[in-house]
Order: structure tokens, then C-alpha cells, then sequence
């Protein structure tokens, strides 16, 4: 079964004036869209077929770069359109609030640590919130790699990731990538995290 590109949970426009319509339209409909096309192509012989992509990062380290790169772009762009939601971003509550406040010591130093996280991330990569059993990590992977993966340094279930490739805020940000990680807690979709989180 071939995989298929998700439509955006919202409008282009919704997450204005934080994410802008135009970077939204041509993330998802150029650039999501080409991972997707990609990796159905690239699994063709592969021996995957059929498999779900959690099932194919279970052993990615024996797939081919494309199917590593284009699964990893539909993955984490699947995550991420749901991670974010308009109307702006409330606090972690229950149990997702515990659970960072015991791994992070308070919100407040876990938005450190993911702001300086994306920060650091040489190049193009993603940054991620990762449950591990009941605590969580911060990581970062470069290029489309995600802690599903058989060779992340740091593995488990992301919950919240951020993509900090220039194509993700460039039209709006430029280079300012501070100014765009600070923009994205505006529209994160804590519901969805904790949804995550829970499993």
C-alpha cells in the first residue's frame, strides 16, 4: 500500500502571523509532497513494501539513503503538521506537564533547552521532545533522521519536534531561526503532545 501525503489539519493561513501562509503552502505541497512521492518510489524493490514506516525505521540502517531521507520527510512532517494548531498555544497540563517538570525541573527549562537544542543544530535537521518509558529528553537529529530510527543517537517516541531546515521559515525569518523557534511555541498543539505522551 502506498504511502500517502496527509492534508494540513488546518488552512495555510491559519498559523499566521507566526508561520506564513506561503512557507506553509510550499512546505507541504512542494516539499512534503516530494518525500512522499520519493519514498514510494524508493521502496519499490526494497523489501519493504508493505511495512509501516515505524516498522521500516525499526531497521532503517539496512535501507537505502532514500528510503532513510524521503521516510524520514514524510514521518516527521506528518508529526509536525499536528504538533502545531491555531489559536495560539496553552501550557502542558497533566501528565505531560508532571513529566516535564520532573525531567526538565519546569516548563520554563525545557523551553531552554528545545530553544537551544534548535539553535545548535548544525544545518538542516529537526529537534525533538522524546518520551523515554515515563520521562522525557531533548534531541536533535540532522537531515530527516528521528528517534524511530535504528542508528539515532537517542532513541524513543517523539512527542514534539520542530523543523529547523531553512525551507521551514526562510520566507518570513530569513536567518533568524531564534525568531522562528520562538514563533513556533505560539502554535504548538499541547493536546496533541499529550495525546502523544500518552500513547
Amino acid at each position: 500500500m502506498a504511502f500517502v501525503l496527509q492534508s494540513l489539519p488546518y488552512a495555510f493561513d491559519a498559523l499566521e502571523p507566526y508561520i506564513d501562509a506561503q512557507t506553509m503552502e510550499i512546505h507541504h505541497d512542494k516539499h512534503h509532497a516530494a518525500y512522499t512521492n520519493n519514498l514510494n518510489a524508493a521502496v519499490q524493490g526494497s523489501g519493504v513494501e508493505g511495512k509501516t514506516i515505524e516498522e521500516i525505521f525499526a531497521n532503517i540502517s539496512a535501507q537505502p539513503v532514500a528510503v532513510r531521507n524521503n521516510g524520514g520527510g514524510f514521518y516527521n512532517h506528518n508529526l509536525f503538521w499536528d504538533v502545531m494548531a491555531p489559536g495560539g498555544a496553552k501550557m502542558p497540563e497533566g501528565d505531560l506537564q508532571k513529566s516535564i517538570d520532573n525531567s526538565f525541573g519546569s516548563y520554563q527549562n525545557f523551553k531552554e533547552a528545545f530553544t537551544k537544542a534548535a539553535l545548535t543544530r548544525f544545518g538542516s535537521g529537526w529537534v525533538w521532545l522524546v518520551k523515554q518509558g515515563d520521562s522525557l529528553v531533548i534531541s536533535s537529529t540532522p537531515n530527516q533522521d528521528n528517534p524511530l530510527m535504528d542508528l539515532a543517537e537517542v532513541k524513543g517516541i517523539p512527542v514534539l519536534g520542530v523543523d529547523v531546515w531553512e525551507h521551514a521559515y526562510y520566507l518570513k525569518y530569513q536567518n533568524r531561526r531564534p525568531d522562528y523557534v520562538d514563533a513556533f511555541f505560539n502554535v504548538v498543539n499541547w493536546d496533541e503532545v499529550a495525546r502523544r505522551f500518552k500513547g
